[in-house]
């Protein structure tokens, strides 16, 4: 471990005398990650100049993407959380998994890079200061080291731009699987 990141984890991990309005404002943003990105592309759908569509697709792949590199690189390389290091105090209950990359950061950042290459600007703007947000509880609580968050951004743009790099294959592929594959023309359309 680096001491710089050492240094970093302890500057960050609230303490004894952290007033109670900081603790709960991270404890917030880490348990609500998923209702703050489900609300992010809620209000991307309704803006009617983007194609809500291929928002949410470029979206749901990201985050997938990033849920699965986590998990593999968790597996191949399972490095400890700061608690049972016996290093800072944990706000959160966190069970005995390894912590390295931050799940939460990654696919917070991945939400947030999938809403700028869709041309959300304003709301992936929006979503960049949230996965902001949720890094610093994941260091404030005490869950992560610095470059566990770190690793969890990285690794969240990159899973966009995997994404982004896949999406015109999703988008043909969805044409050939349904229903009416076969047909040239749509199912709705009368031939004479």
């Amino acid at each position: 471990m680096l001491s710089l990141d050492l240094v970093l984890f302890q500057a960050l991990n609230a303490g004894p005398e952290t007033p109670a309005m900081v603790l709960w404002l991270a404890r917030a943003a880490s348990q609500g990650e998923a209702i703050g990105m489900l609300v992010l592309l809620a209000i991307s759908a309704k803006r009617p100049a983007h194609p809500s569509g291929r928002t949410l697709l470029l979206c749901l792949t990201a985050v997938l993407t990033a849920w699965c590199i986590v998990r593999g690189l968790r597996m191949w390389a399972p490095f400890p959380r700061p608690a049972e290091l016996g290093l800072g105090i944990q706000w959160a209950v966190q069970g005995h998994r390894p912590g390295f990359p931050s799940m939460h950061t990654a696919t917070a950042f991945a939400m947030a890079g999938a809403l700028f290459c869709a041309g959300q600007r304003p709301i992936a703007w929006a979503g960049l200061s949230y996965a902001a947000l949720i890094a610093w509880s994941r260091l404030c609580l005490g869950l992560h080291f610095p470059s566990d968050v770190l690793a969890g951004a990285l690794t969240g743009v990159g899973c966009t731009a995997i994404a982004v790099r896949f999406l015109p294959l999703q988008l043909r592929w969805l044409g050939k699987f349904s229903a009416y594959w076969f047909r040239l023309a749509p199912p709705w359309a009368r031939h004479k």
